[in-house]
């Protein structure tokens, strides 16, 4: 890589939101903090942009003045807000922050099962209504979870899920036999067919066209009665109105939702008091130190781009991730 004192342009959510762990980086690059208000100016000559603002938009509006743009890094597992047209055509290469979110999301997974199965919020209601009731609840050994998703986040989900006894399938875009974490994976497309098998269908999916609107009135209709939707992926992948209505009617009974189409949740959504819907803030994957992970996780990279060596965690622009388990 010929250049003299690279720029990297670094967007937060204000200007003085500054990634730790950075100072390594100061003697061989320039650093440019900025918000999005200020990213016109940063970008211009800069090779380099870390999007510490994972979910901002800003770039596409400010994408004439990237011209020396080369690499993007993405402190985030979806990139599907940053993706534009003009970014897919382009020569930059968009890494993310694969790897970060695995264990700390299917634990979250996790535990959002074991509170549907042990009724743990009933009785924290019950609680706070100082009422004594005894309940039967039921056992994960031997439950089934279907996983959307067959990427790292799923994969770990799977393992995990595996480790406490239950069962687990895969959905991805193609059907396959024989998977080291799922055994079998069903293609997203056959979903609806497929879906009545599980007692937990889990959503770790990134956002792609494919998946924008999957699980709909017809997927939650073909789920049994007593199942339960855990999503940890995007909220854009489930028609919330439906999910709202199958709550309501008891088509299924339960579920734990973590991402939605709108964030924060608007108060007027018909979610907050659907029966059996659990909701958290966006947080399944931000455990305590969650920032110097990615923090670091860029500055690793970084090194690997100064160097002039491959960079890890490359997306394919196409598909919206990173592909299978290649860096």
């Amino acid at each position: 890589m010929s250049r003299s004192r690279p720029v990297i342009a670094v967007l937060g959510e204000h200007a003085d939101d500054r990634p730790p762990h950075l100072q390594s980086l100061e003697d061989r690059v320039d650093l440019r903090f900025t918000d999005a208000e200020g990213l016109d100016e940063a970008v211009g000559g800069a090779q380099g942009l870390f999007l510490w603002d994972f979910f901002s938009t800003a770039l596409e509006g400010v994408w004439p003045r990237c011209t020396d743009l080369e690499w993007i890094h993405v402190a985030a597992a979806g990139v599907d807000s940053l993706l534009f047209e003009d970014l897919r055509a382009s020569s930059v290469t968009v890494t993310n922050a694969r790897g970060t979110f695995d264990r700390p999301i299917a634990e979250f997974v996790l535990a959002s099962i074991l509170a549907h199965v042990k009724r743990l919020h009933e009785s924290r209601q019950l609680q706070h209504e100082r009422v004594w009731r005894h309940r039967e609840t039921r056992s994960l050994q031997g439950s089934r979870a279907m996983i959307i998703g067959t990427g790292a986040i799923g994969r770990e989900t799977a393992r995990l899920l595996r480790a406490v006894g239950m069962e687990v399938r895969g959905v991805g875009r193609t059907a396959r036999g024989e998977d080291p974490d799922f055994g079998a994976v069903v293609a997203s497309s056959d979903l609806a067919t497929a879906v009545g098998w599980c007692d937990h269908l889990v959503n770790a999916a990134p956002l792609t066209p494919a998946t924008t609107g999957l699980i709909d009135a017809e997927v939650l209709a073909a789920m049994t009665t007593t199942a339960h939707l855990v999503n940890v992926g995007r909220g854009a992948t489930v028609v919330e109105a439906d999910l709202a209505e199958a709550l309501v009617g008891d088509v299924i009974a339960g579920a734990s939702l973590d991402v939605f189409e709108v964030e924060p949740l608007p108060s007027d959504s018909p979610l907050w008091d659907a029966p059996g819907c659990v909701i958290s803030a966006h947080l399944s994957g931000d455990v305590v130190g969650w920032r110097d992970t990615l923090a670091r996780q860029f500055v690793a990279n970084a090194e690997r781009w100064l160097a002039g060596e491959p960079l890890e965690n490359v997306v394919d622009k196409e598909l919206g991730y990173v592909p299978g388990g290649t860096r």
